[in-house]
């Protein structure tokens, strides 16, 4: 059974932070789904994702391709399993994520935006139904300026 990871964003934005994770997700071993509910704001992200690869190189692509069962990560707007086989599912911009899915992968992790107040609703949101429904939930904050646990519930 899996867990459900939220990820406050309040010093970095999305494209600075999402890399991150990313590596980290790889670096277990793992394919990644990234779910957002626009496929434009997709675009944008797998743009952000090739500018710099002196960062390091992130192998991914954007779903409705002929190759999409081989990407370690796969940038996509529709729900339930992924194509590649994605054992943790990255979800930014309130994309949805159900019970279900926590609990059948490794990990799911739900980015947002500190600064939005309707995404930071839509986060409490998310993690009181997916809390209510049995699922392992973490809260992580940058505040600090490092990413730290500030909460934890279930097992």
């Amino acid at each position: 059974m899996g867990a459900v990871y939220f990820y406050h964003l309040t010093r970095r934005p999305l494209e600075a932070a999402l890399p991150v994770l990313l590596e980290r997700a790889r670096a277990a071993g793992w394919r990644v789904a990234v779910r957002g509910p626009a496929r434009d704001r997709l675009d944008w992200l797998d743009g952000k994702l090739w500018q710099d690869p002196a960062d390091g190189f992130l192998p991914h692509g954007m779903s409705g391709g002929a190759h999409d069962a081989r990407q370690p990560i796969l940038l996509t707007d529709a729900g339930g399993p992924a194509p590649n086989g994605a054992q943790c599912v990255m979800a930014i911009d309130g994309a949805t994520v159900a019970a279900e899915e926590v609990k059948a992968l490794e990990r799911v992790c739900i980015l947002f935006d500190g600064a939005d107040e309707a995404a930071t609703a839509h986060a409490r949101t998310q993690w009181k139904t997916l809390t209510d429904a049995g699922c392992a939930a973490q809260y992580w904050s940058e505040a600090s300026g490092r990413w730290e646990k500030k909460a934890e519930t279930g097992s």
